[in-house]
């Protein structure tokens, strides 16, 4: 007597369960962005207001920022930032008009998930251009 599954195997022992080979869909990978972009913010926030107040301090504190922006990397991050921003902004306003039965049936719920990973996207694409 062995081990037997559902299926009747003798023996056979579990499959390994690979979470890259599954396929998620749009929605779901737009409500994941939506709470990585949530800590995010809430990991850069205090970043940008530490920025905010050095540059109101004094003229030489605002130099102090502006030479930050003269750097690649830092130019980077501030466009990540901004895709953060923007995705999470339009991710929630997505989630919230779906609690009010808004764009919750599945072709109206694709549809606004990719809008949202779109829109995230172009609005980094449009402070890049300003930035860079």
């Amino acid at each position: 007597m062995g081990i037997r599954n559902v299926a009747g195997l003798k023996g056979s022992r579990p499959v390994f369960f690979n979470l890259t080979q599954i396929q998620m869909p749009v929605s779901a990978l737009t409500s994941i962005l939506h709470r990585v972009t949530g800590i995010s913010l809430a990991l850069g926030i205090p970043f940008g207001i530490y920025l905010l107040d050095l540059s109101l301090q004094d003229a030489h504190g605002y130099a102090r920022v502006m030479s930050l922006f003269h750097s690649l990397v830092f130019r980077a991050v501030a466009i990540l930032f901004v895709w953060v921003l923007a995705h999470h902004v339009l991710a929630g306003t997505r989630h919230l008009l779906s609690d009010i039965d808004i764009g919750s049936q599945l072709q109206a719920a694709r549809r606004s998930a990719w809008v949202v990973n779109i829109g995230g996207v172009a609005i980094a694409l449009l402070a890049a251009g300003t930035l860079l």
